[in-house]
């Protein structure tokens, strides 16, 4: 198997003429015949007894020349590209030219990496933002906690209060007709959470464990079903159950129940921690961003379409595994939003093509500054794997090969040297302002991302 001819006259594609050797392809075949011929029918023979030529003759000489060239052209490519000294970015589309004397001739058509052209990567302006961390925030998450390990208390002597949680049952009525989805029974409901339409909930407040009441509420004229938007309702209900969550005591016994520390205050002081690291990672995420748009506006690059198609789908595929994780298939997602397939990939497609120029800009600095890893830096980044995903570091060099954690380790290297490089201002401000900043700009908003996620997500 061998290169033949290589044309690169159009940009960013390469046209690989590629032969299999006529001895190659018939000791394929051959093998192909005798894996087939035992599943073969052929009238006057025994079930896989009948003679190749006889086969042949009665299926087509070609019938095991597909099984064969399946089995062979992917080892005939993966030769010539190397071979051709080229960088494939998309999947080659393959044209059957000939099987004659000289072998199999093939075409294979490839898209090829572009050429890069980036300037003025160093200077770039940015501003960092140092997101304070509030004494208002840091009792809000201790409130949380406490909220998650509240007691429930089963209320028998008292009517319900805003805040209880009630069990009851529903059925609605509009027009004196009950209507779809306006029923349940033991329902659980926290009073005051406005998880019911306006009106609701105030008034089962005052009512008792085995009461029996309506209640009358219209619905909003915004409503999601059409037919009952604006509409006056009226609920006939049931009480059954009663309960109210009982809050710890923000004590040095909550600390160590929820907490590796003795002390209320060695606890609030770490979570207070956790936040600023938190809100550092924050920031140096929309820095990273900041920077990385700077790099992008200064490349120059003739980018071809089926890079962005191929990251778009990668992102669509991740989309649908993320919903999938949360208990909702792709379809399921579709029919509840009304958005198709296509819908959601144009969605992506921006960010798709922001990653495909951050890569190649990214490399280009790498080969620019002639940015190497170092042995000791690629064992070092299997051991930080190693402990992120709780396996031994040799299922994470078996898993990940060397050579993909040196090309990321570049990247990060050349992300560095570009925010070294930087003209970098500073800001300060809380965590509100911040997403209201990013808002304001209609950037999306930064949950908390690991450490290096910029980097990461350049580097997929």
């Amino acid at each position: 198997m061998s290169l033949k001819s290589i044309d690169k006259s159009q940009k960013n594609l390469a046209v690989l003429e590629i032969v299999i050797d006529k001895k190659t392809f018939d000791d394929e075949v051959t093998k192909i015949f005798r894996q087939k011929s035992p599943q073969l029918s052929v009238p006057g023979f025994r079930k896989g007894k009948a003679p190749r030529p006889i086969i042949e003759k009665m299926y087509g000489t070609g019938i095991f020349h597909e099984d064969a060239l399946n089995e062979l052209i992917p080892a005939a490519l993966e030769g010539a590209v190397k071979e051709a000294d080229i960088e494939a970015v998309s999947r080659p589309e393959i044209d059957l030219k000939d099987i004659g004397e000289e072998g199999v001739i093939i075409e294979a058509k490839i898209f090829t990496k572009p050429e890069v052209e980036i300037t003025n990567y160093k200077g770039l302006e940015a501003t960092k933002t140092i997101i304070t961390v509030a004494d208002e925030e840091v009792d809000k998450e201790i409130e949380r906690v406490r909220e998650r390990n509240a007691r429930s208390i089963e209320i028998t002597a008292r009517a319900a209060q805003n805040g209880d949680t009630v069990k009851f049952d529903f059925e609605g009525f509009a027009d004196d007709e009950p209507f779809e989805g306006g029923k349940s029974e033991n329902f659980d409901l926290k009073l005051g959470s406005g998880q019911f339409i306006p009106g609701f909930e105030e008034q089962i407040e005052g009512k008792s464990i085995g009461d029996e009441f309506d209640v009358s509420v219209t619905f909003p004229e915004e409503y999601h079903a059409p037919d009952l938007a604006g509409k006056p309702a009226v609920f006939k209900c049931k009480l059954h159950e009663i309960r109210f969550d009982e809050l710890p005591e923000l004590d040095d016994e909550f600390a160590q129940d929820v907490s590796e520390f003795d002390t209320f205050e060695a606890y609030k002081a770490d979570i207070r921690a956790k936040m600023e690291e938190s809100n550092n990672r924050r920031s140096e995420f929309a820095l990273e961003e900041q920077l990385v748009d700077g790099i992008v506006a200064n490349l120059e690059a003739d980018i071809p379409e089926c890079m962005i198609d191929d990251e778009t789908d990668q992102q669509f595929r991740e989309y649908a595994y993320n919903l999938q994780n949360q208990g909702i298939n792709i379809e399921l997602f579709t029919q509840y939003t009304g958005q198709t397939v296509d819908d959601i990939k144009n969605n992506l497609r921006p960010n798709a093509e922001r990653q495909v120029k951050t890569r190649l800009a990214l490399e280009k600095i790498v080969a620019l500054e002639n940015i190497d890893a170092s042995d000791e830096d690629v064992e070092k980044e299997y051991e930080r794997v190693a402990e992120m995903y709780k396996v031994e570091i040799d299922t994470a060099k078996t898993t990940i090969p060397a050579e993909d954690i040196k090309k990321d380790l570049k990247i990060k290297k050349a992300v560095d040297l570009v925010k070294e490089n930087g003209n970098i201002k500073t800001e300060e401000m809380t965590a509100e302002e911040f997403a209201k900043k990013r808002e304001a700009q209609e950037l999306p908003q930064i949950d908390v991302p690991d450490a290096d996620d910029t980097i990461d997500e350049a580097a997929e």
